[in-house]
């Protein structure tokens, strides 16, 4: 049952919110982690019902909830949902499982968390595009509160430009949504519904460029970025994860489900500026992220390029492309959860983000080696080093998208050798130097400090390693994705 994936946290939010203030932060996250287990335990049982040679939406619930607006309780999952959503499950995990054990106000924190993630979960399942927009936007406040309560020193600003940003997000996705129920004969937001729809191509353009700035936002693409620098930075590791790993992810499966799926002959025309987009977010992403002297700020603009190489696949519309588009949305998540919680070790530990100061923290002496490792094993991840995950998605990306982006890829690949230069500068500057005397000595970190770290880096490289582990679970869902789009755009301009 699918909806059980929503129901379990929100029932969660509301014991932790009955639960005695005299418990301790550590016993309420033990709580929240037991919760987050349950969920990740019935997210593997859904495993074995799903169908991997279906293409079509599985396990599918629905409920006419407010039938005069058009809005029903539909759920569904398929090929392109169901990787996000193991995903989101790991993640949300390993958020509560690095959370600081004695943060204040405990009970407030891990309930929004749990919150976020029935939301995006919601979000992802959702088959009616109201019931989209209402999970899309019910993560919007718990997210502020996040960043504002238990941020760093510019939380505030930070957290009211998230919200201001992702609520314009919202007020657009649900602009075009309405547009689309408006000029169609549906009589409903179902997506089945809207899917057998023909929009004249003027009415696609502009439906599809409203979705494009709702989501633009939410990924986001140059130039919609900037509130991710701000957000990205003064979020807690743990937040920071949540709103990289996980939120993010969003905006890209917006584009493809709503995006793709419902208005092929508008992407077709659209899509070679779309891969331009997304080749300008990648080189912008990289050459950015190499300027900066906060290894933090460094990882949140490598995000900005990472996520560009998704828009560029998905413009490529084609099965090669599309299962590398997916595969990059999981790679992404797992490597820039990894890099976040080391980044969040290391300041914790040494007292500064700033790559003039970090040096030497591959020595045993400073406490810090097996951090260090698992920091190198990240960069080389999110450089496309062989044998681990970064490569097995950008690798079908590169080739899908050759195929009708000869020069986007080219330059995407161009970008991923600058991802190892700004990683190379991180790694070389922190990990190694000579110790200074004044900062030689560092606390240990604990086991349980990196065991997050160590979970992620075993699924970054076991995919890395066995990739078909990750794609088959989309590739039938892509080919019908590209079968369908072939059969709706003429056959002049058709796909390839």
């Amino acid at each position: 049952m699918l909806s059980a994936l929503i129901i379990i946290p929100v029932l969660a939010v509301l014991l932790i919110g009955l639960l005695p203030k005299q418990l301790s932060a550590s016993q309420v996250r033990s709580i929240a982690l037991a919760i987050t287990g349950v969920i990740l335990i019935w997210t593997i049982k859904l495993s074995f019902d799903f169908d991997l040679t279906n293409p079509n939406f599985q396990l599918q619930e629905y409920l006419a909830w407010i039938p005069q607006l058009g809005l029903s309780y539909s759920l569904g999952i398929d090929g392109l949902s169901f990787p996000l959503i193991g995903l989101s499950g790991v993640l949300t995990f390993i958020v509560i499982a690095s959370s600081h054990k004695n943060l204040e106000r405990p009970r407030l924190y891990y309930a929004m968390i749990l919150l976020v993630n029935a939301a995006i979960a919601g979000a992802f399942l959702s088959q009616n595009l109201l019931l989209f927009v209402l999970f899309y936007e019910l993560e919007l406040i718990p997210i502020y509160l996040l960043i504002s309560i238990w941020g760093s020193e510019k939380r505030a600003y930070a957290g009211m430009k998230f919200l201001i940003y992702t609520a314009l997000s919202g007020i657009l996705i649900l602009a075009g949504f309405l547009g689309m129920a408006w000029l169609s004969d549906a009589g409903s937001f179902d997506y089945s519904a809207i899917q057998t729809q023909n929009f004249e191509l003027t009415t696609q353009l502009i439906l599809l460029t409203v979705l494009l700035l709702g989501f633009g936002i939410k990924i986001p693409l140059v130039p919609l970025h900037t509130w991710l620098p701000d957000a990205y930075v003064e979020s807690s590791p743990p937040v920071t994860i949540l709103l990289g790993g996980i939120l993010a992810k969003l905006g890209a499966y917006g584009l493809i489900r709503f995006g793709l799926q419902l208005f092929p002959e508008a992407w077709h025309i659209v899509s070679p500026t779309l891969a331009t987009i997304g080749v300008i977010s990648v080189l912008y992403g990289a050459l950015t992220a190499i300027a900066q002297q906060d290894i933090k700020r460094m990882v949140a603009y490598s995000s900005i390029g990472h996520m560009g190489y998704i828009l560029v696949a998905a413009a490529a519309a084609n099965e090669l492309s599309l299962i590398g588009a997916i595969a990059q949305m999981v790679a992404h998540g797992l490597i820039l959860a990894i890099l976040f919680q080391l980044v969040g070790i290391v300041e914790e530990k040494v007292g500064t983000r700033d790559l003039n100061i970090l040096n030497g923290l591959m020595n045993p002496v400073r406490g810090l080696p097996l951090t260090s490792a698992l920091l190198i094993m990240a960069g080389m991840a999110s450089a496309g080093i062989p044998g681990l995950v970064g490569f097995v998605a950008e690798f079908p990306v590169f080739q899908g998208t050759f195929s009708v982006f000869p020069v986007h890829s080219l330059l995407c690949i161009i970008a991923s050798g600058l991802t190892a230069v700004y990683f190379v500068i991180l790694l070389n500057r922190t990990c190694f130097g000579k110790l200074d005397n004044k900062l030689a000595y560092y606390p240990k970190v604990t086991f349980s400090e990196q065991a997050p770290a160590l979970i992620l880096a075993a699924f970054i490289f076991i995919l890395g390693i066995q990739p078909t582990w990750l794609f088959r679970w989309m590739e039938p869902t892509a080919q019908a994705m590209v079968i369908a789009l072939n059969q709706s755009v003429p056959t002049q301009i058709a796909i390839k």
